[in-house]
């Protein structure tokens, strides 16, 4: 399994009582699709993963692979506390889904054995491919990685730790085993501000949450990557990814809520996001359209 192209992480409609909007969702991939994102991760961490039952995964990750129809890999969450990870994995692969993008553990510290016999745990459960988050509590090592990519159902390694010199080490020492078919992934919020970085470790794939919400800058953005074009990617960046994040920055959660509310503000019925995560205020919301609207203008050139 390989990727090519912007990585669509969508979100997660509700409706005013609460429940997943299945028809809105189905819309809101289908109308990405025409964009050529390289994969699409339903149930995932801009998919508020944390907030969804297993059942509730599975809805969702039926719905995407229904849209997608096998025109990319659907890569589908499973995580947080390891009977829910591994229900969530089974679930998963009874929708459909091509793969699954293991979370972190629900709370817990645990020495990196511990969190190896984890993702082995997972990657047992199903047939399905697996990608390693290293985010939160899940630290991994390069020792780590490379026990784990003896694993051939071990497939990728998406960094959400930000720490540039461990994510180098983990590049290296699994690239020094072999493994071709490995894939690594910047999976920091936000990715595009610090992709121009990444690349630079050997991390050519990044999610993007700004693809959900905006995949014409998205697209704009990773055109300029891959064209090799720093002048446009630059523009992009401080016209559109820049002010992005620093209102991101402003409260926690906002990697989704924002996006979430930008949706909204594009007509898309997406619904609020599920608690503890809190919707933005009248004045951020303001912000975010003024933002939105300067990133546009700068992806078509007319900024």
């Amino acid at each position: 399994m390989k990727f090519e192209g912007v990585l669509f992480f969508p979100v997660t409609p509700f409706t005013e009582d609460g429940k997943i909007d299945v028809a809105v969702l189905k819309e809101h991939i289908a109308s990405r699709l025409p964009f050529g994102p390289g994969g699409v991760f339903p149930a995932c961490g801009t998919g508020e993963f944390h907030a969804l039952s297993v059942s509730e995964i599975a809805t969702v990750v039926r719905a995407a692979v229904e849209v997608v129809d096998g025109s990319v890999p659907v890569i589908a969450g499973a995580g947080g506390q390891l009977g829910h990870a591994l229900e969530a994995a089974r679930a998963a692969e009874e929708a459909g889904a091509d793969g699954l993008l293991v979370l972190p553990p629900y709370l817990v510290g645990a020495p990196v054995a511990g969190l190896i016999a984890y993702i082995e745990a997972i990657a047992g459960a199903t047939s399905l491919p697996v990608i390693v988050y290293h985010r939160g509590n899940a630290r991994f090592t390069a020792a780590a990685m490379v026990q784990l990519a003896a694993n051939p159902k071990v497939i990728g390694f998406k960094d959400g730790l930000g720490d540039v010199g461990l994510a180098q080490e983990i590049v290296s020492a699994v690239r020094a085993t072999g493994r071709e078919d490995f894939q690594f992934f910047n999976g920091l919020l936000t990715a595009e501000l610090t992709q121009g970085a990444y690349r630079g470790l050997g991390m050519p794939l990044y999610s993007s949450a700004a693809f959900a919400m905006a995949p014409e800058i998205a697209t704009a953005y990773y055109r300029a990557y891959i064209d090799g074009d720093e002048t446009r990617r630059e523009e992009l960046l401080t016209g559109f990814y820049a002010p992005l994040v620093r209102l991101r920055d402003e409260t926690p959660g906002f990697g989704v809520s924002l996006i979430k509310a930008g949706l909204r503000q594009a007509g898309v019925a997406v619904g609020s996001v599920r608690p503890p995560l809190m919707d933005p205020t009248p004045d951020q919301e303001e912000r975010l359209a003024a933002i939105l609207a300067k990133g546009h203008a700068v992806a078509q050139g007319q900024a």
